[in-house]
């Protein structure tokens, strides 16, 4: 991926040698030119190119804020509600991300969404240990945190 990202800006510099205009413009117009002969040229690359990888990530980030807006609406309504019939509880969530930054970096996300807290990492990093603040189903949380953050991560990850 960093031989990508090297190679495009060697391309968009040498597009403004070659067409003599040194400003951002020709920088970004070279810049974009690069792009189309890396995918031009994909097959001779053993991995995916970095553009799809740069795209995975804004969707992981707007993934996140789209989770992080509707689940603080749903602590508001815990909070606002005039009879606290809440249903706390911890449950273990088995991940198949392998490698540690997935795994902080689900943690993190899990966290930083409002309602839950990841409490422990198992010693084989194959489950983590989660409390959430109102829960009805725990297979139904599973089920969507698998689908949405570790989906996202594994796009991320993927070569």
């Amino acid at each position: 991926m960093a031989f990508q990202i090297i190679l495009n800006f060697v391309l968009a510099f040498v597009w403004m040698f070659l067409s003599s205009n040194y400003t951002a413009t020709g920088f970004i117009i070279g810049f974009i030119l690069g792009i189309i002969l890396l995918i031009i040229m994909r097959r001779f690359f053993t991995t995916r190119l970095y553009v799809y990888r740069i795209w995975a990530i804004i969707k992981l980030t707007i993934l996140f804020f789209k989770e992080l807006v509707l689940a603080n609406v749903q602590v508001l309504r815990v909070v606002l509600k005039p009879k606290l019939d809440m249903q706390p509880a911890f449950f273990a969530y088995p991940t198949v991300l392998t490698q540690e930054w997935e795994i902080t970096l689900l943690s993190s996300l899990i966290t930083l969404t409002p309602g839950t807290v990841v409490v422990h990492v198992s010693d084989d990093a194959k489950t983590l240990y989660v409390h959430a603040i109102d829960i009805s189903d725990v297979d139904e949380a599973i089920t969507a945190i698998r689908d949405s953050f570790e989906k996202a991560i594994l796009e991320v990850s993927k070569s």
